[in-house]
């Protein structure tokens, strides 16, 4: 099993891979490669235990022994001015991976988190913490949300006790005002808030990455098309956006040059991605998904 990943980073290209193995009579895998090169320069390169820390102007190779269980890379530090290690370390971490489960979501906090948990149950925590180190990020929300939800008057985030917080959306209309805790919103409506903290997360990280899983759901279909663009609109300015989804209005937000189709026979063989620029797909691929032509 192996995992290649290539990074653009202040205009440095990292370029990162890692293979697995499960040899004979063990119960768990090994690490049987693992490598990092930096503009085309090598940082480090493993071999099952071996480890070479490549050498620089001024510092010398060292090569050590390393459990073969565990992964180097969060574990490798380099000497102070030698930092490509903790460039890609620090973007590694930072990046957004969401598959929300609405229902999980109740905007109470009681730390301050820059990533939200993969289903996003710690929505208040993220909340809080990515206000707490760039406050402006309060205007992309607004900014984002308001066109949704044009009675949105404000979201506050008062204490309820000495550690604890608990998001309150405030929605007016002329005269007449509504507050409603975060857990009370409609799986939708909290769907527009996760969307509205990512973009405020990529204005304080420019180089963001964020892979969010059928960003569609929860949707009504008029808001889905609106939702994708303003993702890909924002993510366009620096970082990138992934996304998969089976959602027509989704699928027909993206352009063939940045849509990937993926393919496989049954769940023994691997499947296959291939960019459907590269297809000869008649027509608009909904409906040629629809009649079963984009071919194997």
């Amino acid at each position: 099993m192996r995992f290649e990943l290539e990074v653009e980073i202040g205009g440095d290209l990292f370029v990162y891979g890692i293979a697995f193995e499960y040899p004979k009579d063990f119960r768990e895998m090994r690490v049987a490669e693992e490598s990092l090169s930096c503009g085309g320069v090598a940082v480090f390169d493993r071999d099952r235990s071996r480890v070479r820390l490549s050498g620089t102007s001024r510092t010398r190779e060292v090569i050590f022994s390393l459990d073969w269980h565990s992964v180097a890379l969060p574990l490798i530090q380099q000497p102070t001015g030698e930092d490509s290690i903790g460039r890609f370390q620090q973007w590694l971490s930072r990046i957004l991976i969401l598959g929300p489960i609405p229902q999980q979501i109740t905007g109470d906090s009681k730390d301050e988190v820059l990533q939200p948990n993969p289903d996003v149950d710690n929505f208040g925590d993220w909340f809080s913490g990515v206000l707490a180190q760039h406050p402006a990020a309060y205007r992309v929300i607004d900014e984002y949300l308001r066109p949704l939800m044009p009675d949105l008057q404000a979201i506050r985030n008062p204490s309820t006790g000495r550690e604890t917080r608990t998001l309150v959306v405030q929605f007016r209309e002329g005269e007449r005002e509504l507050q409603l805790p975060f857990e009370e919103l409609s799986d939708g409506e909290k769907c527009l808030m996760i969307g509205a903290m990512v973009l405020a997360t990529r204005d304080g990280n420019p180089n963001l990455f964020c892979f969010w899983d059928e960003p569609d759901n929860h949707l009504s279909l008029s808001e889905v098309s609106q939702f994708v663009l303003s993702l890909r609109r924002d993510f366009g300015a620096g970082g990138q956006f992934l996304a998969t989804s089976h959602n027509p209005e989704a699928i027909r937000a993206f352009s063939n040059e940045n849509t990937f189709v993926l393919q496989r026979r049954s769940h023994v063989e691997p499947t296959i991605v291939r960019r459907l620029a590269d297809l000869n797909v008649p027509g608009d691929l909904v409906a040629a998904l629809i009649r079963g032509d984009v071919g194997s």
